[in-house]
């Protein structure tokens, strides 16, 4: 199994960013993916109609198809890609569209696969544009044609590829241009986990971890979990630690809720990001409208860190709407910080957000 040697960290949602991750963190998290479609938890008809894709494929002897992947981050894409090569048993090569910068960088990747392996391509819709150009032809006609000189004198030298997988994994889908989106045989959209489908990956990652952990723990947990199992199995090792060194190592709902309450989870999954741009909207703001630029200098957090790791789980929560005029707090997010809105609506009587509305 090949894999991108790009180092990793983790950000407070879960999301693999930026610097080295610990190794131990990496380590356990490659434990804790399946390594099969039975093992794989939730997600019930994508994991359907990709059986049925491979399934097909290996009765006939023949290649999967190509494969669409989308969803927010800590969903599965990159487990459900190793699946796929596992049942395929096929090889898996990891990279990233970020890191294909020019078609060269491609033509040489794709110029090394063997036949049937599978190749992973994380975040595609932010390969550039000629490599994005270049991968038509090859997910089309396995083939791709190597422009060898400059100007007048150039050439182009067509080089056969052996028939190969490509996964395609992407948080906005709506970005792929439509003749790459049409290439894919299969595309299925992964859905947040509801809190059931969490209590299982906890479970599951318990047993794993061989940490003991009770039913009503495992809720509790789930249920500050974001919806996304990546968080789950994060805010599990953290209440993994505290049950070790607090108690005697028994994960039950009160070990749960004191931990979390320690790492600054509340009981809806908001964490110090979250109720950040809640109270600078609601005590500052007066509960809006206001511009994210705006907003995002008063949580003192870059507009794009707002924007991509709080807001989408904010406004997927009932607590903050987005409006042509900026952000604006819900009556739900007035009631969960236990703040009372002001008369006239809760707009906020200052107006400061509409000179910076975006």
């Amino acid at each position: 199994m090949n894999w991108d040697p790009t180092p990793t960290d983790t950000a407070a949602d879960g999301r693999l960013v930026g610097a080295a991750a610990d190794g131990e963190d990496q380590a356990v998290e490659a434990a804790l993916r399946p390594k099969s479609l039975a093992e794989f938890v939730g997600q019930e008809r994508v994991r359907e109609q990709l059986d049925l894709v491979l399934k097909a494929a290996r009765q006939r002897g023949a290649t999967a198809d190509h494969v669409l992947l989308s969803g927010a981050p800590g969903l599965g894409k990159t487990t459900l890609s190793m699946i796929i090569a596992a049942e395929m048993e096929a090889p898996i090569r990891i990279t990233s569209g970020p890191a294909i910068q020019h078609a060269g960088d491609l033509a040489a990747i794709l110029s090394s696969l063997q036949e049937g392996e599978v190749l992973f391509l994380d975040e595609i819709h932010r390969m550039s544009r000629p490599a994005e150009e270049m991968l038509y032809m090859a997910m089309e006609d396995f083939r791709v044609d190597v422009i060898v000189g400059k100007g007048p004198g150039a050439t182009a030298i067509p080089l056969e590829l052996p028939p190969f997988t490509l996964v395609g994994a992407t948080t906005r889908a709506g970005l792929l241009p439509p003749p790459l989106r049409d290439r894919f045989g299969f595309t299925a959209h992964m859905e947040f986990y509801g809190p059931s489908e969490l209590e299982r990956v906890i479970s599951r990652s318990a047993e794993l971890l061989d940490v003991t952990i009770e039913a009503d723990g495992a809720g509790e947990i789930a249920g500050r979990s974001r919806g996304t199992p990546r968080i789950a199995n994060r805010l599990l090792r953290r209440v993994r630690d505290y049950a070790q060194v607090k108690a005697d190592g028994t994960v039950t709902r009160e070990i749960a809720a004191a931990a979390l309450k320690v790492y600054e989870v509340d009981g809806r999954g908001l964490d110090r990001l979250d109720r950040a741009v809640l109270q600078a909207l609601l005590k500052l703001f007066g509960g809006g409208p206001v511009g994210l630029s705006t907003l995002s200098v008063a949580v003192g957090e870059e507009r794009e860190t707002v924007e991509e790791v709080a807001e989408p789980f904010l406004v997927r929560e009932g607590l903050l709407a987005r409006t042509p005029r900026g952000r604006v707090a819900t009556p739900a997010a007035w009631a969960h910080l236990g703040l009372t809105p002001p008369q006239g609506g809760g707009t906020g009587g200052t107006g400061q957000g509409d000179l910076f509305s975006s």
